[in-house]
This record gives C-alpha cells, sequence and structure tokens, in this order.
C-alpha cells in the first residue's frame, strides 16, 4: 500500500547519498521547508588509513544543522508529511511506504530509463531528449504516477557528468516548485517501458567494429577504455570524424582511430598507473607505431 502524499507538505524527510542529491537537498531548505531528518548511507573507510568518510548528501546535511540516520526505520519516528527521496540507493522496504508518504526525484521522462542509470543509457542509446520527473514511490521500481515533469534537450557533445547536472539544476526547481504549488492527483506513467540497468565494464569497452557516433557516445559517458599492448587504456575525451579512417578499425593512424565508420580521434587518455594527460604526449612516450592496433585482449599475469 502506498499513503497518498498531502498537497501541501511542509516538514519533508530526504533520502539521498551522492553529490548530486546535495543541490536539491540545499534547495528544500533555502526554499523554506523544514527539514527535521536526512537518511544517509552508512560512512565508508576510504584512503589508505581507512577514516570513516561520510556521503556527500550526509556531509550537506551536518553543515545545514540537520540530523542524519543511516536507519530508514528512523522515519517510522520522525513527525514528518512527506519524505523525498533522490538518489538514494537502497530498497525501501514495504513496512516504511505504508506509513511515510514518499516522492521520488528521477532523472528521466518515465516510462523511458525506469533503473539505476538513466543519465547514462540516455546518452548510450543516443536520445535527443530526456528529463526529470517528481513522481510517486513505489515497492516496484520507478512505477509510480508522475506530479511533474520537465524536458531537457541532449546536447550532441554533452557528457554524462554535462547533464547530469543540468538533470539536478532543472530538477531541484521542479521539486521546489512542485511541492510549493501542491502536488495534486499523479498522473501515470504512459508509453513504452524501458530498463536503465547498470552499466558494466563491458558496456564501457570500445568496440572498434562499432560506427563512431556509438564510440563518441561511450566516451561521453564516462569510463571508456580500449587496449594497448595488452593493458588497458582510458579514453577520457575523444571527437567523432566523419571522414573514413585509414586501414581496419582499432588501427591508430596519428590521433585518429579507425571505426566501424568514421575515425575516432582521441583527445585525452590515462594509461594503466598514470594520470590522465593528453594524448599527443602518451603516444610520444610511448612510442607507438603508425598503424598499431587498439583493442588487442588484455594481458593477464598468471
Amino acid at each position: 500500500m502506498v499513503v497518498p502524499a498531502p498537497s501541501h507538505p511542509r516538514r519533508i524527510a530526504y533520502l539521498g547519498t551522492p553529490e548530486m542529491a546535495v543541490p536539491p537537498l540545499r534547495a528544500l531548505v533555502d526554499a523554506g521547508f523544514e527539514v527535521p531528518l536526512v537518511i544517509s548511507r552508512p560512512d565508508k573507510r576510504r584512503g589508505r588509513r581507512g577514516e570513516p568518510t561520510p556521503s556527500p548528501v550526509k556531509a550537506a546535511a551536518a553543515e545545514l544543522g540537520i540530523p542524519v540516520s543511516d536507519d530508514v526505520d528512523d522515519l517510522l519516528d520522525t513527525d514528518v508529511d512527506l519524505a523525498v527521496v533522490v538518489a538514494f540507493g537502497r530498497i525501501l522496504k514495504p513496512h516504511v511506504l505504508d506509513v511515510v508518504p514518499m516522492v521520488n526525484l528521477h532523472f528521466s521522462l518515465l516510462p523511458r530509463w525506469r533503473g539505476a542509470a538513466p543519465v547514462e543509457r540516455a546518452i548510450l542509446a543516443g536520445d535527443e531528449r530526456t528529463g526529470v520527473c517528481v513522481m510517486v514511490v513505489e515497492e516496484s521500481l520507478d512505477t509510480g504516477g508522475v506530479y511533474a515533469q520537465a524536458e531537457v534537450v541532449i546536447r550532441r557533445a554533452s557528457t554524462a557528468a554535462d547533464l547530469r547536472a543540468q538533470l539536478v539544476a532543472v530538477g531541484s526547481r521542479l521539486l521546489v516548485d512542485t511541492l510549493g504549488t501542491g502536488l495534486g492527483e499523479p498522473a501515470p506513467q504512459e508509453g513504452e517501458v524501458t530498463y536503465a540497468e547498470k552499466l558494466s565494464t563491458d558496456d564501457l569497452r570500445l568496440d572498434w567494429t562499432r560506427p563512431v557516433e556509438h564510440l563518441d557516445r561511450v566516451v561521453r559517458v564516462g569510463g571508456a577504455w580500449t587496449t594497448v599492448r595488452g593493458q588497458r587504456l582510458k579514453v577520457h575525451a575523444a571527437t567523432p570524424s566523419r571522414v573514413p579512417g585509414t586501414g581496419a578499425p582499432g588501427e591508430l593512424h596519428g590521433d585518429a582511430v579507425t571505426t566501424g565508420s568514421g575515425a575516432l580521434r582521441l583527445v585525452d587518455v590515462q594509461p594503466e598507473g598514470k594520470a590522465r594527460m593528453p594524448f599527443a604526449a602518451w603516444a610520444n612516450g610511448a612510442h607507438l607505431a603508425d598503424g598499431e592496433r587498439l583493442g588487442d585482449p588484455v594481458v593477464v599475469a598468471d
């Protein structure tokens, strides 16, 4: 059972974890909503000393003077009108949903790209537009009705980081405006359902037999990689070209790698164990030969 949300909530609990969930929290506080509790993930141990590090949302809440918990059940003992969920990253159990009304700020135009990686999947699919929705939280994955949505055009050169920042800004305004003017009745989702599964390492491998448009999108998502001489090479930035490449797919000529159609010019790369650097600096140091092949199998030590 989903508890209906009040039309004009004022006391709001907030559930979120990563950096992208910080601006909506700050927007709610700046708009005058009372936030008596923030729920975020437990601290993680990072660095050589393994010191506990709070999530970005927990750190922001502490700065704002808001109590923070990592136990969702604490919502049951907190006097709130509504809970807002933004990139929380944890499953919400029925016993909580049965008591606390919740809305989610989801970064796609539902029902397209339900799930964990809607920004990345929209770019990989070559979508021309996406958006953000304020929606009802249900036990099933991103199936709830939509209170409000805003559309965003995906620019041709947008990286996932660029698009995420744009959607967060638009979504923060949409969330505050929607809660401020009144939630009203949610509209059921309509259209073809697609799922945004979390990206795997293989999703980010550059398959040089694919068209250059696809490879450009993989690079713009972030984390793209290929191999050179049996070692991984991350590709942080590249520029697509419709000019036919020289030789077979994967062959390097200058700064251009031949693809299934066109060529991809490498801009910034990162070899194993080293920092990000301009392609030219790496190529000079690696003494690459013209026509050398990228995308060979990774050598695994015995």
